[in-house]
């Protein structure tokens, strides 16, 4: 066979390099971007979902404006039954985290003393764990971290993905709501944050009548 036969097949061998190199590329870069902790911001938001965001960081919606949060039962990292309608008529804080996330590990602690000096005036506090790949990393974290309020677990971001378009962002961990008495989504920071800031978030809502 002339080189001038062979020639042709050259461009084909290294179309279909090409072409597998790319798909191998496009597969790294959404592992990780599927691993990786969010950096919070304001991304995930909308108009649909009538937060205003403060100089804060923190979005709020008007009393008026707010939507229920969905249905979010199910069993916790612990393997407990829980559902967090239970809680109505309490001011419900929800943060999303993961046991590899540094900013979880260092908004935990923060967390879990807020937790306890409002616990009394009827805050309730849950965690969603997401991403991780088992339960035992989930409990590990929370024993490390002192956390005593529960966690749903959520290893593929189903819970996250039934709240209103727009409300939360699945890269974006950890992410952290609160409801109001009523079950309505009142506020919303996707960034981690100080145990200062997560007052001045939840204050608003629980000084509600």
């Amino acid at each position: 066979m002339s080189a001038a036969s062979r020639a042709p097949l050259c461009p084909k061998r290294s179309n279909r390099t090409r072409r597998a190199a790319l798909t191998a590329t496009g597969a790294a870069v959404a592992a990780l971007v599927l691993s990786a902790c969010g950096s919070g911001g304001t991304s995930g938001g909308g108009n649909s979902t009538n937060f205003v965001m403060g100089k804060d960081g923190i979005a709020t919606v008007d009393r008026g404006e707010r939507t229920a949060a969905p249905d979010l039962s199910g069993k916790t990292v612990d393997g407990q039954r829980l559902d967090v309608a239970s809680f109505k008529g309490k001011v419900v804080v929800l943060n999303v985290w993961g046991s590899w996330c540094p900013p979880c590990r260092a908004e935990a602690p923060g967390f879990e003393k807020v937790f306890q000096s409002l616990k009394g005036r009827g805050v309730q506090f849950v965690g969603i764990n997401t991403r991780d790949t088992s339960t035992a990393p989930a409990v590990a974290f929370e024993k490390q971290q002192g956390v005593t309020y529960p966690s749903l677990y959520d290893p593929t971001g189903r819970l996250m993905l039934r709240f209103k378009k727009g409300t939360l962002n699945p890269q974006t961990i950890p992410s952290t709501l609160v409801l109001d008495r009523q079950g309505k989504v009142a506020a919303r920071s996707l960034s981690p944050l100080s145990e200062e800031k997560l007052r001045t978030m939840i204050d608003p809502v629980l000084a509600e009548k």
